[in-house]
């Protein structure tokens, strides 16, 4: 049977947030915030500004949401990619100890929005579970199990049968259950922070590109084709889809790219023994994937690198690759949708938090940790905006060098994931 595969995000098809349209900026109006960019980060800045009666305007160059806020996995993790034990040694021990607290209390703070706005993202609360591969993997796993109980992180090392009966699949012996995380549709998420925004007053704008910023007196005026912005501060909030050189967040991240498969919903005893407990889920491969199930019983499959450009039918092979491994159970599996995410990735694995001028704040090198990150970090320049007090943030203001060769560290992550994605299709690293 032919595939039905087609090259469209399943978020926004099954967001039970109902999409609003927002205008095109077509005049010129005074703020006292100006917010660029329309995703999490951006969308939880204005909200919280709002929050705290704060006149702000956000502009965004496409619709809400047009970017990786409503393409990721959906996974509400805590803490950054790296062992916290890592993020320490990256950024020294008062820092890093700073981002691990912070972010570690992360998923909650989104779970909290979620049910005080009543955003309709299908949001479960049991965990995100972190699977071990093989006897290294399982390894680590252990390694950073013992790093997050020693900061109290509520942990568990699931092995064993119980392992099995958990993820569904007797290829992983020992899975890491986080209890802090959980799953959402990213896309309504997204939707429903700026139904929240617009509601408590901000003024959201979409279709209105930034096409520069200039300095007026002691204030900022942001440009776009048809209509400007003054505002006494400015957040920049493009993060991995920061494309103009103007902008110096793009100095400051390399670009990757996430791609994902959604089967057709699937039912019966092999469908319903995957993830029972609807935690999202990811390995310890070098080039990891992901795995979770959506409310319709979907089943969907990820992995690091860009899926646009490439044959639909090599996709296709990759995901029935991963699905047989883990679940052959299962049998053949039509796969309906793909797409991909932009991911703007740092050297260190560790984010940037920055005021490039005074008056602007930026931040970006969320390494796959958006959903909560930019949650965190939208609320933190709130904080910071209204009071002086940089410390919800999960890093304190600084001003970081630039990441040099970006173009070189983007088409080696690239290189090194396809070439990954081939051995695992000609099973040679399954």
């Amino acid at each position: 049977m032919p595939t039905p595969l087609s090259e469209r995000c399943l978020w926004p098809q099954t967001s039970a947030e109902t999409p609003l349209d927002y205008p095109a900026l077509a005049s010129h109006e005074e703020v006292d915030v100006c917010v660029v960019g329309g995703g999490i980060t951006g969308l939880s800045t204005a909200l919280h500004l709002a929050e705290k009666g704060i006149k702000t305007a956000l502009l965004e160059a496409g619709d809400i949401p047009s970017g990786g806020s409503g393409r990721n996995v959906g996974l509400v993790n805590a803490g950054l990619w790296i062992p916290p034990d890592d993020i320490v040694a990256a950024l020294g021990k008062e820092n890093g100890e700073r981002v691990n607290t912070v972010l570690g209390g992360a998923p909650s703070k989104v779970f909290n929005i979620i049910e005080r706005h009543a955003i309709q993202c299908d949001a479960t609360r049991t965990g995100t579970l972190h699977l071990g591969h093989n006897t290294k993997g399982c390894q680590e796993l252990a390694r950073r199990r013992d790093q997050l109980q020693n900061r109290g992180a509520p942990v568990t090392l699931i092995e064993g049968e119980a392992c099995e009966r958990m993820t569904g699949t007797s290829q992983i012996h020992a899975a890491l259950l986080d209890k802090r995380a959980g799953t959402i549709n990213p896309c309504a998420y997204t939707q429903g922070l700026a139904r929240a925004a617009a509601k408590l007053g901000a003024t959201l704008y979409c279709h209105s590109a930034v096409t520069g910023i200039e300095r007026q007196g002691d204030r900022w005026r942001v440009l776009t084709q048809n209509g400007s912005v003054t505002a006494n501060r400015v957040v920049m909030a493009t993060n991995a889809y920061t494309e103009d050189d103007w902008n110096q967040v793009r100095q400051h991240f390399f670009t990757g790219h996430y791609y994902q498969l959604a089967s057709e919903p699937l039912t019966g005893d092999a469908a319903d023994a995957i993830l029972p407990e609807k935690q999202g889920a990811w390995d310890t491969r070098t080039v990891l994937s992901s795995i979770r199930r959506d409310k319709a019983g979907r089943l969907l499959l990820g992995s690091l690198g860009k899926g646009e450009g490439k044959p639909l039918s090599y996709l296709t092979r990759w995901a029935d690759t991963i699905q047989n491994h883990y679940f052959p159970a299962l049998g053949n599996v039509r796969w309906e949708y793909t797409w991909t995410g932009k991911v703007a990735f740092t050297p260190d694995h560790t984010l940037r938090i920055f005021e490039p001028a005074p008056g602007i704040l930026s931040a970006t090198g969320y390494n796959g940790r958006g959903v909560t990150t930019g949650t965190v970090v939208g609320e933190g320049f709130a904080h910071y905006i209204a009071n002086g007090d940089d410390s919800l943030l999960p890093l304190p203001l600084s001003q970081p060098k630039p990441i040099r060769a970006r173009p070189l560290w983007s088409c080696a992550y690239e290189s090194g994931f396809s070439l990954y994605h081939a051995g695992q299709c000609l099973r040679v690293l399954i």
